[in-house]
């Protein structure tokens, strides 16, 4: 598999440093320093969007309640289906859902 534009030093960096965080309040207060609120927010939808794709709503459903576009809603549901496993991943050890 050819190597991504995302896979480089730069996020690798960052990916070993989000490891390091040792609990919430160090990650909050690195997502919060690393991103702008705007920003902070969107993720936090797009992981609801999970979680509520998990549990099979609608699309329509789903935006509704997150508030984000047809288009985002898409792309997360695209990865959620045919992305390297992370959400589902996260979704286990999060026990925020059993995922088939």
């Amino acid at each position: 598999m050819p190597k991504q534009k995302w896979d480089n030093p730069d996020t690798n960096d960052l990916i070993k440093t989000i490891c390091a965080l040792k609990n919430e309040e160090e990650a909050r207060d690195f997502l919060r320093d690393l991103l702008t609120e705007g920003e902070l927010i969107e993720f936090g939808k797009r992981w609801k969007a999970v979680q509520m794709l998990a549990e099979r709503e609608r699309y329509m459903e789903i935006q509704a309640k997150t508030g984000l576009s047809s288009t985002t809603v898409a792309r997360v549901a695209r990865w959620f289906k045919k992305g390297t496993g992370g959400y589902r991943r996260m979704l286990v050890r999060m026990k925020k859902t059993i995922v088939k």
